[in-house]
């Protein structure tokens, strides 16, 4: 008999893992019969998956740790079993802010430094005249995006929410809104801005594997009630979600996913607008290409719920004002991942797990091999363009050091 779930997702690129194990069958080779259901908004995934609509979603990372810290409508503790890959996103800006910035010279799209100096000039020239500050979109105050956009203004010398001014839009609406001259930029996830390029309304000037690099993006959310007492449903879920992940990460089948994701039912744009995020050559400024890392579905321990990445997400929510510091908060946040859960799974089939639940992030300049439950698990590089670490085990040092 099949176990069914429904799924909410957003139509992004980084949703491949959740229709993979649908489209080719490894969820219903775990005997679950998954229902995914395309939404406009985190918001309304969120909710769905809250109030049991949904037992289990495609969500924004920061997303479990801001319900169960109490900052979403809802009463709802969710967490998450598993990341759904590394990176994805990329920072797109107007035509007219390109030429602006590209007064003071070229850059290179992964060179997250040389484009935050030049937006810095930009914003500089625009205090000095007066001028309104600019506008950039993201799509939840609650996810990756905000929080990287945030990261890389601060560490450029710009003052979110001062010299840039930061909404909030559904990913679908923010090409339009750029072409439109709504927003100047937004920081969001493949397809949309390849899309925005394609459109003539912008160019990609940075990315998040340049800013991050091996960084975290998406999770599995799952309510924890739903979590406990389904665990044989959650667990086998887990290892078709796997399976998925391995699929999506072989090269050779890039062509093949990007087509199953071109349906109309997911994210509705031709397959050539998807291939060049999962191949690593999305065009930004001057014709430069994203490097190979700039979506990981699989490799370099991409599903892997690590705790180090929950607490830094928590060290920018402090940051930004959204909640104030406390060892009950932060144990709040790193709890709402669980790779206990994940290690537990995927250990029993032979999957190469690792042993640590945290690590320092920002620490490995390259690729290297770390020990695991079996063989070898490659990890790295995974540097912030600004040469800073996050050790999770000096979280208070951290955060006093990045108060606004």
């Amino acid at each position: 008999m099949m176990i069914e779930l429904s799924a909410g997702f957003l139509p992004l690129t980084d949703s491949a893992i959740l229709i993979a194990a649908r489209e080719h069958g490894f969820a219903e080779a775990e005997g679950i019969a998954l229902n995914l259901v395309r939404e406009t908004s985190w918001a309304n995934v969120r909710d769905k998956l809250a109030v049991g609509q949904f037992e289990i979603s495609h969500a924004l990372a920061p997303m479990p740790i801001a319900s169960n810290l109490g900052l979403t409508p809802f009463d709802c503790r969710l967490i998450a079993p598993m990341a759904l890959g590394l990176g994805g996103n990329a920072i797109t800006v107007s035509s007219a802010l390109l030429e602006r910035m590209r007064q003071g010279g070229a850059f290179e799209m992964m060179d997250a430094k040389a484009a935050g100096h030049a937006l810095a000039r930009v914003v500089r020239a625009g205090r000095a005249e007066a001028r309104k500050p600019l506008q950039f979109g993201v799509v939840h105050p609650f996810s990756g995006h905000n929080f990287e956009l945030r990261y890389w203004l601060a560490a450029s010398g710009i003052a979110p929410d001062e010299d840039i001014e930061i909404v909030i839009l559904p990913p679908p609406l923010m090409a339009d809104a750029l072409a439109s001259g709504q927003i100047d930029g937004y920081c969001v996830g493949e397809p949309w801005n390849t899309v925005g390029v394609i459109q003539g309304a912008g160019r990609i000037i940075t990315t998040k594997s340049s800013i991050w690099a091996s960084s975290p993006e998406k999770v599995l959310a799952v309510r924890e009630d739903w979590a406990e007492q389904n665990a044989p449903t959650l667990h086998a879920l887990l290892r078709a979600l796997y399976r998925a992940a391995e699929w999506c990460g072989q090269p050779s089948n890039h062509i093949e996913l990007a087509n199953l994701l071109s349906s109309p039912k997911y994210l509705g744009q031709p397959a050539g607008v998807i291939l060049p995020a999962l191949d690593g050559s999305i065009l930004g400024e001057a014709g430069s290409a994203a490097s190979p890392d700039f979506f990981q579905p699989h490799g370099r321990a991409a599903t892997f719920p690590w705790q180090s990445h929950a607490l830094w997400f928590y060290s920018q929510m402090v940051r930004w004002g959204y909640v104030t510091h406390s060892a009950a908060h932060a144990e709040t946040a790193r709890r709402s991942y669980r790779p206990d859960i994940y290690r537990t799974v995927l250990s029993e089939i032979g999957v190469p797990v690792p042993s640590a639940n945290s690590k320092v992030e920002g620490a490995l300049q390259r690729t290297i091999a770390v020990g695991a439950s079996s063989q070898f698990l490659y990890l790295g590089p995974d540097g912030f363009f600004d040469g800073t670490i996050f050790d999770p085990d000096r979280l208070d040092a951290y955060i006093d050091n990045q108060k606004v």
